[in-house]
């Protein structure tokens, strides 16, 4: 799959039963291309400094607004019960926070790999949100979606603020940020690596130097603490990092299991994709510097 900004159109696929009237949304995937852990409080919660950015890679979501306040998910993940499906809980979470007595049909089409470190359920919680907050006419500012999305995910702030992004806290400090519009080539490994078991592996390091501004380095100074354990824990991912590491210098996103490597151009990205499609699950796609929501 390789996928330039635009994505490909959003239509309502023939088969399915969503009605012409159904607003069309994209929620982009993202990438950490820089990922340290600073510390840790009280409550167990790891600090973070990380560098957001996000991909043209798409999970796709149509809304019906529900006048008689229902919050149906027509289209649910296999093994996910409804009311924990992040799409619901966002939902639930705005109506909740606003008193709203509206509700909404979803129909939600997965293209981002779950597991993968690329923030699929947290950018669909955002969309819901994003999106809800202007069909039900909340009148929310962006930080308070934020504030909300806080609740919902460590990565929801970051999908609802838009565009590349220092984080620092648990996720929820977003400063803006300038990132080079680039092309990924990504690898998603048949593996789902456990959050909890990296944040609790004795050699995970929770000491990096926070940084006093933040500044988006060259690609040799970026780095993800959480990627030694990893590659160390699940033989997989170590796999698929050594294929990309045939062409550069790869990374692992978030706490795994992707790992992708940079390129200036979509030929460069496109020539290296094509050498491991064929016997991987991959993907090339572009960098965005602006949310479809927002474009």
């Amino acid at each position: 799959m390789c996928i330039a900004p635009r994505g490909r159109a959003l239509t309502v696929p023939a088969s399915s039963n969503i009605p012409a009237t159904a607003h069309a949304y994209l929620a982009p995937a993202k990438l950490n291309l820089d990922l340290r852990i600073v510390g840790r409080r009280p409550d167990g919660y790891h600090l973070l400094e990380s560098v957001f950015t996000l991909i043209a890679l798409y999970d796709r979501l149509w809304l019906q607004p529900n006048p008689e306040g229902q919050i149906r998910l027509h289209t649910p993940t296999a093994g996910v019960l409804p009311e924990h499906d992040l799409c619901c809980r966002a939902a639930h979470s705005l109506q909740a926070a606003v008193h709203s007595k509206q509700g909404v049909d979803i129909w939600l089409e997965k293209h981002i790999p779950m597991g993968g470190g690329l923030g699929g359920g947290s950018s669909d919680a955002a969309l819901m949100l994003m999106a809800l907050n202007q069909l039900w006419q909340c009148g929310l500012n962006r930080q308070q979606l934020i504030n909300l999305g806080v609740h919902l995910g460590a990565d929801v702030p970051f999908f609802v603020f838009g565009e590349p992004a220092f984080a620092r806290g648990i996720g929820e400090v977003l400063t803006p940020i300038t990132v080079p519009l680039q092309w990924y080539v990504i690898i998603k490994p048949a593996v789902h690596v456990s959050t909890a078991v990296v944040f609790d592996h004795g050699g995970l390091t929770r000491d990096s130097e926070a940084s006093i501004m933040p500044v988006f380095q060259t690609p040799q100074s970026c780095r993800n603490d959480m990627q030694a354990v990893v590659l160390f824990e699940y033989p997989e991912v170590k796999s698929a990092f050594d294929v990309l590491a045939r062409y550069g210098e790869p990374m692992m996103t978030g706490s795994g299991a992707c790992v992708f490597l940079r390129f200036a151009n979509e030929t460069a990205a496109r020539k290296v994709y094509q050498d491991i499609f064929p016997t991987h699950q991959a993907y090339c796609v572009a960098g965005l510097n602006r949310h479809p929501f927002y474009a």
